[in-house]
This record gives structure tokens, C-alpha cells and sequence, in this order.
């Protein structure tokens, strides 16, 4: 079963539950993709809806700091619930120490120096190869840690 159909899945059955929460969620990555498939003219696949549900996911991060400061613990649960279930659509991502390995390999196989002259492209290197698959804050500080020598 697709990405899409199991969101489809997911709506209903939350529809069917009165998990308003979810449902809102849910729905709201259905419309973000059939927005990107309207104005770009495409249909999306798998992998090309990943992008979306992370963007999602940003959104939402970002907005926990500010609700923190706000004192708006109401809508601070609501995000952390919200953002629970965007994870649920999202690869598991690849852990440190996984992308400390890859990190070196592709800098050996790269023959770059290691040095912080060499930070732009290692991070375009490894962040092609790893894109979709590790975050790209634990791929800077991996590849930032790695180049100074840590």
C-alpha cells in the first residue's frame, strides 16, 4: 500500500474513531500533497511525498519553540501530538553513528582533506547520498565534528 492510500486509510479510520486530532492531521498532509500535485502538475510518489510530510513536520517544530515562550501549553500538546503523527509516515531515519561511518567513507572515497576548507563539499557529497535518509542538522554536526578532527 502506497503512501497515499494509507493516509487515505488512516483518515478514515480516524473519521470512524472521532480522533479529531488525527484526522485534522492527516488531512492536512493530504491537502498539502494534492496542492504540490496541482501546482506542479504531477503525480506524486512515495518518495516524492516524503519531502512534504517533513516540511509538515518542520512547521510544527519550529512552532513549539514559540508556543514554549508563549506559555501555550494547550496548543503545545496539540503540536506534539501532531507532530507524533507525522512521524508516523516518515522512513526511520538513520541513527549518529550510521552516519559517522557513511561520513568517512564518502570523505575517503571523495579523496577530500580533512580539514574545515573541505565542509561545503563534504556536506554536498553527503547530503546527496544521504538525503531522505538522516537529518540534515545531524549530517552538519557529524561532518563538522569529523573535519576538525573530533
Amino acid at each position: 500500500m502506497g503512501l497515499k492510500e494509507q493516509l487515505l486509510t488512516d483518515y478514515k479510520e480516524a473519521m470512524k474513531a472521532h480522533d479529531s486530532t488525527r484526522k485534522e492531521t492527516v488531512n492536512l498532509i493530504r491537502a498539502a500533497i494534492k496542492q504540490h500535485e496541482i501546482d506542479q502538475q504531477v503525480t506524486l510518489e512515495d518518495a516524492d511525498i516524503v519531502p512534504i510530510i517533513k516540511k509538515q513536520l518542520k512547521m510544527r517544530t519550529d512552532a513549539i519553540a514559540d508556543f514554549e515562550k508563549a506559555g501555550r501549553q494547550d496548543l503545545l500538546d496539540s503540536y506534539r501530538t501532531e507532530i507524533d503523527i507525522l512521524k508516523q509516515y516518515l522512513p526511520e531515519e538513520m541513527s549518529e553513528e550510521t552516519v559517522r561511518a557513511a561520513v568517512e567513507r564518502i570523505c575517503e572515497e571523495s579523496g577530500l582533506d580533512r580539514s574545515m576548507k573541505s565542509m561545503g563539499p563534504m556536506m554536498k557529497a553527503a547530503m546527496a547520498e544521504l538525503k531522505g535518509q538522516a537529518d540534515g542538522a545531524v549530517v552538519s554536526k557529524v561532518v563538522k565534528e569529523y573535519l576538525s578532527g573530533k
